[in-house]
């Protein structure tokens, strides 16, 4: 593999495989070690799984903050992972709800929230993950986090069988089986969540998520196509360097910009052409992504952040 290589791949994450069992299959086809991937689902998870290959590793923390997933809650039974695939605490009925009342209900969760993480989580607890502490029969108490459900939409309610179709907008961090919990127990009859399926990710679409590569017996596959960076980075204001400034960009040096040089993918900010992000997208006279800077809009001038070959 040529060390240049950089770019991104959305994997649309098969049933009963890890992350880390995606981003292991990558590493084999590609055949790097500098594989990683932008947020965590768990085996019972499928959908969107931002792949980042090559130098694109170190672009990861720059992608877009927010997931959207949908799923199925079923209530009137409480786990002991919040979801059907754990063991049952307890199970019975639920209340007869319209809409309404669900509606109303629901939306006590939209906003900024502190949400407590699953004790089956990934959550590091003195440098050991909360799932293995309670697998071990450990008791512990994870502490809330503060996070942000953008918009919570109930798609179906099914009150017979005491199902709830909801759509999830969200920030990272975000534990979808904690809200199913939550709900439930606003509900006062428990709830833990039966399905779900990411359809968003850090600016991936399921609609550019491809099947997890195929390794046959023989060793064969087929090395899908990369995404350009700069695709899924265009919420970023993006800055074209001259020849002369390019030099000074290879060897690390800040370089001093007028107002006026900033482009946008997306659109402008209104109150002109500073930027609100401190970080910039830098590409070369041949508008191939060379790096990253940061932004100081009182001295203006970019300094460099990640520097890198252009990409083809």
């Amino acid at each position: 593999m040529c060390n240049n290589t950089l770019g991104f791949l959305a994997i649309n994450k098969p049933l009963g495989l890890t992350s880390h069992d995606c981003v292991s299959r990558i590493r084999k086809i590609y055949k790097t070690r500098r594989v990683g991937h932008g947020g965590t689902l768990d085996p019972g998870v499928t959908g969107v799984l931002p792949i980042a290959i090559g130098k694109a590793t170190r672009l990861l923390p720059f992608l877009k903050a927010s997931k959207t997933y949908v799923g199925i809650i079923q209530l009137g039974i409480r786990t002991n992972t919040n979801d059907l695939e754990g063991e049952i605490i307890s199970k019975g009925s639920w209340p007869k709800l319209n809409i309404d009342s669900l509606e109303n209900c629901l939306n006590t969760f939209e906003g900024v929230i502190e949400q407590s993480p699953p004790i089956f989580s990934n959550v590091h607890i003195a440098g050991e993950r909360a799932h293995r502490k309670a697998r071990k029969g450990e008791t512990f108490d994870l502490p809330p986090k503060r996070i942000t459900i953008h918009k919570l939409q109930i798609l179906n309610w099914d009150n017979g069988n005491g199902t709830i179709n909801i759509k999830v907008h969200c920030s990272p961090g975000t534990y979808i089986r904690s809200l199913a919990r939550d709900i439930g127990e606003k509900l006062c009859c428990g709830a833990a969540l039966a399905k779900l399926h990411r359809t968003e990710s850090s600016g991936f679409h399921i609609n550019d998520a491809i099947s997890l590569p195929y390794i046959n017996t023989y060793g064969k596959y087929i090395k899908p196509n990369l995404i350009n960076p700069l695709r899924i980075l265009n919420h970023l204001p993006n800055m074209k360097l001259t020849d002369e400034e390019s030099s000074s960009w290879r060897n690390g040096k800040t370089i001093r910009i007028a107002r006026d040089r900033f482009n946008y993918s997306l659109d402008p900010p209104k109150e002109g052409v500073i930027p609100k992000e401190d970080s910039v997208l830098i590409l070369n006279n041949e508008d191939k992504l060379v790096g990253l800077a940061k932004f100081n809009q009182e001295l203006l001038i970019i300094q460099p952040k990640i520097v890198f070959n252009a990409i083809s």
